[in-house]
């Protein structure tokens, strides 16, 4: 029973890989559901690269970024959605009361 484990990074190597959490907490205001799995990923990527996992770290990295930017391009395209429909509302509206 042999496990694969890789040894941390050592002391004098810096490795920085971007745990993209600002994003994911705008992506809360926007798309909660999608939000908050980006949320998770983007919060596991600082306590692996502590644990030298970079690898699982830049996995999780990549999928914090792809989820808080597919929340926000929802949030954008829900927005933009709702105000087409407002105005071609008002305008046919307008239009049937003449």
């Amino acid at each position: 029973m042999s496990q694969d484990w890789t040894p941390p990074p050592a002391a004098g190597t810096s490795t920085t890989v971007p745990n993209y959490l600002i994003p994911a907490i705008i992506s809360l205001f926007c798309c909660l559901p999608v939000g908050i799995v980006g949320v998770i990923f983007a919060a596991q990527v600082n306590g692996k690269v502590a644990a030298g996992d970079i690898q699982g770290a830049a996995d999780s990295s990549k999928k914090a970024k792809m989820f808080s930017y597919i929340a926000i391009g929802l949030g954008v395209a829900c927005w933009v959605i709702y105000a087409l429909l407002m105005v071609l509302g008002v305008g046919l509206s307008a239009m049937g009361s003449r």
